[in-house]
C-alpha cells in the first residue's frame, strides 16, 4: 500500500495575534528561524514522502503564498477549501481527492502548525503507524504528557495490540476531551494516557467507512463531490455542497464513536504551538529567563517573551509578560492571561476593525 501524508493548512491561529493573521496565517510564520512553520512541517517528512505523496488542504487565499515557499509541491496537491468546516470535513476532503487517485492508499493526517522536537523519532512512528494502519486500524499518535495540560484531550490505553518496530500499541478504550485540573492529574498519574496530538494514521477506504457510519449526511456530499473530481464540473459541484456542509471536529465526528481505534504514544517533543506563552517552552531563554526575537533592551525584565521585528523594544521592571511587536499594532499582556488574546481578535471582529484582522 502506497503511504500519502495530508496537511492540514487552514488554521489561522488567532491566539498568535498581532502577529498572525488572516492573510498571514500561524503556518506561514517564521517563529523558528528562516522557515516557516509549513515549510518545516513538509521539511521533516520530506525523508518519508516525495513530493507527490503530500497533500495540502488550505483555503483559496492561502495557495499561493503556500505553493511559492514549497515550489516541489505539485499544484494538484494542494485541495482548496471553499470555507473551513472544522477537521472532520478537510479531512474528508482530502480523503476522497487520495480516494480517487489511490483507493488503496494509507495516509498520514498531520498539521501545518506544530512543533515536534525529535524529527527522526517522529519519522520512524509515521511508518510505524502506517503498518497497524494498514491491518485497519483508524491509528492516533498519543503524546506522552509532560504535565496535567487541560487544554488537550486525552486517550486512554486500553489493552496491548503488541509493538511495531519498537512502538508500543494500544487499543484506544475512551476520548476525553480538555477535561479538569483534577481530572487531568489523575489521568497523568495513572500512566494509562496519552495527549491527543490531533495526528492520525488510516487506510483512506477505512476512514471513508466511518465518515459513512458516523457522519452519513457529510459522507452523501462528498460522495457528490468525488463523483465529479476530473471532471469540469468538480469546482460548481465544490461550491454548491460544500456551504451545506456542517462544521465537525474530526474527534467528535468519528474518532469518540470508532471501534477501531489505536493508539501509539510516543515522546517526539511535541507542541501545538497554541500561544505565545507555548514559545517560550520552545525558544531558547536568557540568564533572566527571557525569550527574545529582535532588538531588546531590558532593565529589570525577567520570564517575558519579547517578539519584535526591526524597532528596538525596551523594557523596565517587566515580569511575567509577553510583548509583540508588528508594524501596526502591539500587544502587551500577563502571561497567565495571554490565552484571551482570542478574546481581542473577537473584540475586533465585533468592532470591525478588519484592518487589524
Amino acid at each position: 500500500m502506497a503511504f500519502y501524508a495530508l496537511i492540514m493548512a487552514g488554521g489561522v491561529g488567532t491566539r498568535l495575534w498581532p502577529l498572525s493573521r488572516r492573510d498571514r496565517p500561524k503556518q506561514s510564520l517564521k517563529l523558528f528561524g528562516e522557515r516557516t512553520m509549513f515549510e518545516i512541517a513538509v521539511d521533516r517528512i520530506a525523508p518519508v514522502f516525495q513530493p507527490e505523496q503530500i497533500f495540502v488542504v488550505t483555503g483559496a487565499k492561502h495557495v499561493a503564498s503556500l505553493a511559492t515557499q514549497l515550489p516541489e509541491l505539485p499544484a494538484g496537491n494542494f485541495v482548496v477549501e471553499p470555507q473551513g468546516r472544522g477537521t472532520a470535513p478537510c479531512i474528508g476532503l482530502g480523503a476522497v481527492h487520495l480516494h480517487r487517485q489511490d483507493p488503496d492508499a494509507v495516509m498520514a493526517v498531520l498539521t501545518a502548525d506544530h512543533f515536534i522536537a525529535d524529527v527522526p523519532l517522529f519519522r520512524q512512528v509515521l511508518t510505524a503507524a502506517s503498518q497497524v494502519a494498514a491491518e485497519g486500524h483508524l491509528v492516533t499518535l498519543g503524546i506522552k504528557p509532560s504535565s496535567p495540560s487541560t487544554g488537550f484531550g486525552y486517550i486512554k490505553q486500553g489493552e496491548s495490540l503488541g509493538t511495531v518496530e519498537g512502538f508500543p500499541v494500544f487499543r484506544a478504550e475512551r476520548f476525553t476531551e480538555k477535561p479538569s485540573l483534577e481530572t487531568a492529574l489523575r489521568m497523568v498519574e495513572s500512566g494509562e494516557y496519552s495527549w491527543n496530538s490531533g495526528m492520525f494514521v488510516w487506510r483512506v477506504d477505512r476512514i471513508l467507512e466511518e465518515f459513512e457510519r458516523q457522519m452519513p449526511e457529510f459522507y452523501v456530499q462528498l460522495a457528490q463531490v468525488e463523483a465529479t473530481l476530473g471532471t469540469p464540473g468538480y469546482e460548481a459541484t465544490l461550491q454548491r455542497v460544500w456551504p451545506q456542509v456542517v462544521k465537525q471536529t474530526i474527534d467528535y465526528g468519528v474518532m469518540e464513536g470508532a471501534g477501531d481505534v489505536a493508539v501509539v504514544p510516543v515522546d517526539i517533543g511535541w507542541s501545538d504551538v497554541g500561544s505565545w506563552a507555548s514559545l517560550c517552552d520552545l525558544l531558547p531563554a536568557d540568564a533572566d529567563g527571557n525569550v527574545v526575537v529582535g532588538p531588546h533592551l531590558g532593565i529589570d525584565t525577567r520570564d517575558t517573551l519579547v517578539f519584535g521585528g526591526k524597532r528596538l523594544v525596551a523594557t523596565v521592571g517587566l515580569e511575567g509578560m509577553v510583548i509583540v511587536d508588528t508594524e501596526d499594532a502591539v500587544l502587551i499582556c500577563a502571561k497567565e492571561r495571554e490565552q484571551e488574546v482570542r478574546t481581542l481578535v473577537e473584540e475586533l471582529r465585533a468592532r470591525g476593525d478588519t484592518d487589524y484582522l
